[in-house]
């Protein structure tokens, strides 16, 4: 049975730009209500005018802002929505950041950025969540990942291993909740012309910039329509666009290997043309005198 996502309540976390935004004005066109989630009060309201404009019914349109790796935040934020509005029907994990770069340049730190964002901020607000849903019998759960958390390339160690995190996550959670009338999906996007694809620019290796120019651009409103075509009739895994749909079938048919082989000629063949970074520290830059 298709979903009506009429009068349903939507929460969209980082649902202020890019893909998150493009799923809340979808929302509101398809007649929900809508919250959202971010941690600039000025780009919530922003946000905010920009859904109300697209509603195409009497709904209703709320900002919560809280940063999503921080579980205590979260917990309070949704525990007061819950107070408020009362549990979402729907909630598409959105909030997401990325730090490309070489393995020896980016920090532990940038490494614990992404997945306290990407991952942790996922759980956080499912572990908030999922208990109502799981009381009420109903719910759906929409992970928005990536790509490169099917394949990861050159230059995205910290971003990929962390949306192969949500991926994980997602797969797991679906097994579970299934059976008690809970329906979660997972979104694998490429790349989409967002304000985060535009940071991602300026930091990302060369070699990385000629591997991703392979792939094609897709607009937020366009992943953002295929979300919602593809979770009203209840597909488990969405691939937006050619890029991701050719990438998972490619996977399919030639495995891993052949993957392996097609990217390391094209990261040979830019590294002839591309500096390598110098290492980080390591060890022998750490060790003290004798």
């Amino acid at each position: 049975m298709k979903i009506n996502y009429a009068n349903r309540h939507i929460l969209i976390t980082g649902g202020s730009s890019g893909i998150g935004l493009a799923c809340a004005k979808r929302a509101a066109f398809l007649g929900a209500n809508v919250t959202i989630l971010g941690r600039r009060v000025d780009v919530l309201e922003q946000a905010a005018a920009e859904i109300q404009a697209a509603r195409t019914a009497d709904t209703f349109v709320q900002v919560i802002s809280a940063d999503v790796s921080q579980e205590e935040v979260v917990r309070a934020a949704l525990c007061g929505l819950m107070d408020d509005r009362g549990l979402p029907d729907v909630v598409i994990n959105c909030a997401g950041v990325t730090q490309p770069g070489e393995f020896t340049e980016l920090s532990t730190e940038m490494f614990h950025w992404n997945m306290d964002i990407n991952y942790f901020g996922t759980v956080y607000v499912l572990k908030t969540l999922v208990p109502g849903m799981i009381q009420r019998g109903s719910g759906q759960i929409i992970n928005v990942s990536s790509a490169v958390g099917l394949f990861n390339v050159y230059g995205y160690t910290a971003y990929g291993a962390s949306k192969f995190a949500v991926n994980g996550l997602s797969e797991a959670l679906r097994m579970e909740l299934k059976p008690r009338g809970i329906q979660v999906i997972t979104v694998i996007p490429p790349d989409t012309d967002t304000p985060q694809l535009a940071y991602e620019m300026q930091y990302k290796p060369e070699i990385t910039k000629q591997i991703t120019a392979v792939a094609g651009l897709l607009k937020p409103e366009q992943v953002a329509r295929e979300i919602f075509q593809g979770a009203s009739v209840g597909r488990y895994i969405i691939y937006p666009g050619t890029t991701a749909k050719f990438l998972y079938l490619a996977l399919r048919l030639i495995g891993h290997r052949g993957f392996y082989t097609y990217f390391d000629s094209l990261v040979s063949k830019a590294l002839k043309s591309s500096p390598v970074s110098k290492p980080g520290p390591g060890c022998q830059d750490q060790a003290g005198p004798d």
